[in-house]
């Protein structure tokens, strides 16, 4: 029995001088692998235990916020380091703080502090999450001794701990380590220049979103088709205060097929987060998407239910879109998917018009063979732009699904629309249009303001000589003068204006108005 002891007493020592002269490296590897006996008899390592792989964890973590904070104090002090000849040079010295004047003034540094702070608040989550499961273990081991069993403590199986480095030690530093890696600074100008700012760079979180407005340089300095040598992918302004709704539409596989979001696009947009950015993914359709009709029969047709995506719509299918459906989901354009009666409008001899009602050919009438291109800004399905077509006339329509599929039925039916709201600068070209109709759209409810952006918007693309259609505007009778004076103040030559009541406390105003010549 002495000699038993002796010798476990030295493969103790012996097992213990291994330890104490061996490296970080091999210490953790003995922790984490199992020894064979046979082949390691005396100098074989404790076998891996959770416990110590947390507090393993724990000191890597520690040891990489203090790797983080050297790095950012050596980069900051080595500043001089980036520069031709340091700053011993006043002539440098000065060149370099007036490329920061000028260049680093409108950088965002609160948007950058904000940043890093969610980059250490992950970690020091990370930390705190292996702290309080190392505790639990703890806690779990003296209860059982406490007890006075002999019970050997439990081991994980590989798919329990590969799920649990998965899910709570990998992805997060993972996300840590891509937030980092997008942090941007100022860069300098290879042209020399002041640096070049990132707008918004450092604001979003989403990684999609931060490569789309990082500007992008043209290929081995080579001046691009329009004269820039930086190309910058725009988003509109209210992005900012939307940047939840827009990381979570930017958050997807690229290559992959996109998310089915495409009713959260259009919140952004009419959000004012317009236009939204590209993203780098396939378009969904629908899974029984049909060919659709030949173009002599689409015009005044519906489509095929399958050619629709009816997922984020309360119907689904036309024949629930009926007028008489009190439960169809929106309250705009009602009885715009009633093609017999939207075969009838414009046209001589239609029942139930009134005096605000234009006929097409009478306003054709008035620049006979002028009008061959056009706008229409509306609510709707595509009947202004099918009726237009059959008379050599090429008009877009302006089409957003506010409850039902007007933008994919206008297109099924062979026409082109236009997805944009009323907050987006049209799209085309100055003095490109010669003629714009709007109906059903403004009705009253438009801020005054607002309606004088879009009006000098629609002015700006309308050519001198051509048509602005105002088709049945909606208002109160008391905001009427208000309107009215939107209107006019463009000084378009009259060839209708006409007011109708629409009922006792509203009114309709239909115009026919001639843009003059301007230089």
């Amino acid at each position: 029995m002495a000699k038993k002891s002796i010798q476990r007493d030295k493969e103790k020592l012996g097992r213990q001088r291994v330890i104490g002269t061996a490296t970080p490296l091999a210490l953790l590897l003995s922790w984490w692998l199992p020894c064979p006996r046979a082949s390691m008899e005396g100098f074989c390592f404790a076998r891996c235990r959770f416990t110590r792989l947390v507090v393993a964890m724990q000191l890597v973590m520690g040891v990489l916020v203090i790797c983080i904070s050297m790095a950012s104090l050596h980069r900051f002090y080595t500043t001089d380091a980036l520069l031709p000849g340091g700053l011993d040079d006043p002539a440098r010295c000065a060149r370099f703080h007036g490329a920061v004047a000028g260049g680093y003034s409108g950088f965002d540094i609160r948007a950058l502090a904000d940043r890093v702070d969610e980059v250490l608040v992950q970690l020091a989550e990370l930390q705190d999450k292996l702290e309080a499961t190392a505790l639990k273990i703890g806690k779990k081991t003296k209860k059982r001794k406490g007890k006075g069993k002999l019970q050997q403590q439990e081991n994980m199986t590989m798919t329990e701990f590969q799920r649990f480095l998965e899910d709570e030690v990998i992805h997060p530093l993972y996300g840590a380590h891509i937030a980092l890696r997008l942090i941007r600074i100022p860069r300098p100008d290879p042209d020399g220049g002041a640096p070049a700012v990132d707008p918004l760079v450092n604001f979003f979180a989403a990684e999609e979103t931060r490569k789309y407005v990082t500007a992008k340089r043209n290929r081995e300095g080579r001046p691009g088709a329009y004269g820039a040598n930086w190309t910058y992918g725009s988003i509109g302004h209210a992005c900012v205060v939307m940047r939840r709704e827009l990381d979570e539409y930017m958050s997807y596989d690229v290559g992959a097929l996109c998310p089915d979001d495409w009713d959260l696009g259009q919140r952004l947009m009419l959000g004012g987060c317009d236009p939204l950015p590209r993203r780098r993914c396939l378009a969904r359709a629908s899974k029984l998407f049909r060919r659709p009709l030949p173009i002599n029969e689409s015009l005044w047709a519906l489509p095929d239910d399958g050619n629709v995506r009816w997922s984020r719509y309360h119907c689904r299918g036309y024949r629930c879109l009926s007028a008489r459906n009190p439960r169809r989901g929106y309250d705009r354009c009602v009885g715009c998917f009633d093609m017999d009666r939207e075969k009838q409008r414009w046209m001589q001899g239609s029942n139930g018009t009134t005096l605000a009602d234009f006929r097409m050919e009478e306003v054709l009438a008035v620049k006979p063979g002028e009008i061959r291109v056009g706008l229409d800004v509306t609510v709707g399905t595509g009947s202004f732009a099918a009726r237009m077509r059959e008379r050599g006339v090429t008009v877009v329509t302006t089409a957003v699904n506010l409850g039902a599929p007007f933008a994919e039925t206008v297109a099924l039916r062979g026409l082109v629309a236009l997805y944009a709201g009323l907050g987006q600068r049209l799209p085309l070209f100055d003095n490109s249009m010669d003629m714009v109709h709007t109906g059903g759209v403004l009705d009253g409810w438009v801020d005054l303001q607002m309606l004088d952006f879009v009006l000098f918007d629609w002015d700006r693309v309308l050519r001198p000589g051509g048509l602005l259609w105002v088709d049945k505007f909606a208002c109160a009778r008391k905001d009427l003068d208000d309107y009215m004076y939107m209107f006019l103040q463009f000084r378009y030559k009259k060839h209708r204006w006409v007011v109708s009541f629409k009922s006792r406390d509203e009114v309709y105003l239909s115009a026919l108005l001639e843009k003059p010549l301007r230089s």
